[in-house]
C-alpha cells in the first residue's frame, strides 16, 4: 500500500486534503458502481421474465425493483427522477404483458 501521507510531504504538488478527497472519491464511485450494477441485474432478471411471459414471478419481482431504485435514489446515485423513470417503465412493460398476453 502507498503512503500517501509520505507523498504529501514531498515537494510534489500534493496536499494532504487533496489525497483524502481523491481515497473518498473513489470509495464513493466503487460503492456507486455496486449499486448501479445491481439495478442493471435487477432489470435484466425482470426483462427475461417479462420475455418469458412469468406475470407471478416478475410481479414478485416489482416490488423488490422499486426498493432498489428508491434506495439508489435516495442515497444520491442516480438521480430520484431518473428512478421514477425506471420504475414506470418496469411498470409499463409488466401492464403491457398483462393486457397483451399473446403479443410480445
Amino acid at each position: 500500500m502507498i503512503n500517501y501521507a509520505h507523498m504529501a510531504k514531498l515537494k510534489t504538488g500534493r496536499h494532504t486534503s487533496a489525497i483524502k478527497a481523491w481515497r473518498k472519491s473513489e470509495k464513493l464511485a466503487s460503492k456507486n458502481r455496486g449499486v448501479k450494477a445491481k439495478i442493471h441485474n435487477t432489470s435484466k432478471e425482470f426483462g427475461a421474465l417479462v420475455e418469458k411471459k412469468d406475470m407471478d414471478n416478475a410481479q414478485k419481482m416489482l416490488p423488490k425493483a422499486y426498493s432498489i431504485l428508491d434506495k439508489a435514489a435516495k442515497s444520491g446515485t442516480i438521480h430520484w427522477k431518473a428512478a421514477a423513470r425506471k420504475k414506470s417503465r418496469l411498470a409499463a412493460r409488466i401492464k403491457s404483458i398483462a393486457q397483451n398476453p399473446t403479443v410480445k
